[in-house]
């Protein structure tokens, strides 16, 4: 039966959220629109790439459609696009300004240190231009990122001025890609936020040696809805994701804390209307929270997650509020898992280059575990050179699986993973005590006015 539910315009709609998509488009009719930066000829659009030229072609491509909302989880253009769109159709979106203010790093820190100062982290501007001369008398080690970007790409701990010197060298291709990504962010900062200065720059911050989370949630009427809390697990000695868990182990009155300091930001940067996740540390020592980021947007390696676990799809929430509608009236599926994990395959040598999974073996993971999603992620040498370059190792796959428990989860992973001919991502982060600790089945919810 076709649904009576008015056309959606979702934007830059790739990999988990065009999976997710599609599996609920009977419900959600919608139309994509956007380019893949990953993938050529699709990519080759950055050159010319204008956000508010872009949102025109939007409106027009939106009134063809007879579509009547927008969204975007796409962190580099999508989430501003939608933004930008849904402010100009008069739809339900996030605050343009907000977006901005999200997304600008360097900002975000400035509006942490007058809502929250307990939670931020000394920063800085790095002041000097994309591979000039680093400045003389910075403290280090220092953790240097863009103030602007994606996917941890150019971001690392650096311990003295000279591997912050060769952090900083870029070809002039690499000069190109970094101006073309950042600029068009650029011209709506300087339109629409100029206090926050130019985004064309890399900023400092003071490492913080803490487990890593992820705080999921949404705002909707002036009330912001936590969904839940992600852990975040690195490879040990890296800043690379190895795996995300849920639901997470982090105590309740910890989530509780991170709630509060996600609801005092968003309400002083007039985010009163749209998904958000929120990346933090936990100090199990000094019970410390410390802010990483926040995005304007729902995590989507996530949501199937929830809807494992919760029965929450966060794209039906995402479908949602594009609409106006509350996503609280929203019914919940049934579970299927107790615990489940995103799960990362990496590689730490650039010389390495990790074999696919063959049809067959793809075909014996999906009989033996049905519920599993699977992603691969081939690329040529030159691409994989890039990756090393700007984040230090190589993601080839991802996959999906929920089980009883941890432990049936960890015994589920070794499993398939073994079938794809791929090293399971677990590294003795976990004792079999802890897995089979019946908090780390625990979930956390509560609700929280923002005025």
């Amino acid at each position: 039966m076709a649904s009576t539910l008015p056309k959606t315009l979702v934007l830059f709609n790739y990999d988990w959220d065009r999976t997710a998509t599609q599996a609920i488009g009977h419900r959600w009719p919608h139309v994509n629109a956007g380019f893949d930066l990953f993938s050529f000829p699709s990519n080759a659009r950055l050159a010319w790439f204008n956000m508010n030229r872009f949102c025109d072609l939007m409106a027009w491509k939106a009134r063809l459609h007879k579509a009547a909302g927008v969204m975007s989880n796409h962190e580099q253009f999508g989430a501003l696009c939608a933004a930008l769109l849904a402010e100009k159709m008069g739809w339900p979106g996030t605050p343009v300004s907000a977006v901005l203010a999200c997304q600008h790093k360097l900002y975000a820190r400035q509006v942490l240190d007058e809502v929250a100062p307990e939670a931020n982290t000394p920063y800085q501007r790095l002041d000097a231009q994309y591979g000039g001369p680093v400045p003389a008398g910075l403290q280090y080690p220092a953790y240097v990122k863009p103030v602007k970007a994606a996917f941890s790409v150019l971001a690392a701990e650096v311990g003295d001025e000279a591997t912050l010197h060769k952090h900083t060298r870029f070809s002039a291709w690499e000069l190109w890609v970094i101006r073309h990504l950042v600029e068009p962010f650029e011209a709506i900062v300087r339109e629409r936020l100029p206090q926050a200065g130019t985004a064309h720059s890399l900023m400092l911050e003071k490492p913080v040696k803490a487990r890593q989370y992820c705080l999921d949630g949404y705002v909707f009427n002036g009330k912001l809805k936590t969904l839940g809390v992600v852990d975040a697990v690195m490879y040990p000695g890296t800043d690379a994701f190895m795996r995300f868990d849920f639901p997470s182990r982090l105590n309740a009155r910890a989530q509780e804390r991170a709630a509060d300091i996600a609801r005092r930001f968003l309400h002083r940067v007039g985010f009163n209307h749209g998904l958000f996740n929120m990346e933090f540390f936990h100090d199990e020592h000094t019970d410390t929270i410390t802010v990483i980021e926040f995005n304007p947007r729902m995590a989507a390696q996530f949501s199937d997650l929830y809807a494992r676990v919760l029965g929450i799809n966060l794209h039906d929430i995402a479908f949602a509020l594009a609409h106006g509608m509350d996503p609280g009236l929203m019914q919940r599926t049934e579970p299927t898992a107790g615990t489940a994990s995103s799960f990362v395959y990496r590689s730490f040598d650039p010389a390495a280059r990790p074999a696919m999974p063959t049809a067959d073996q793809r075909q014996a993971v999906q009989r033996a575990f049905p519920d599993s999603l699977l992603f691969e992620f081939p690329k040529d040498a030159a691409e994989i050179a890039r990756d090393f370059k700007w984040l230090r190792s190589y993601r080839y796959g991802i996959l999906h699986v929920g089980g009883v428990d941890a432990l049936d989860l960890k015994l589920r992973c070794e499993k398939a993973s073994a079938m794809l001919g791929w090293p399971a991502p677990y590294a003795g982060d976990l004792s079999e005590a802890e897995l089979l600790d019946p908090l780390f089945n625990g979930t956390f919810e509560m609700e929280l006015a923002t005025g």
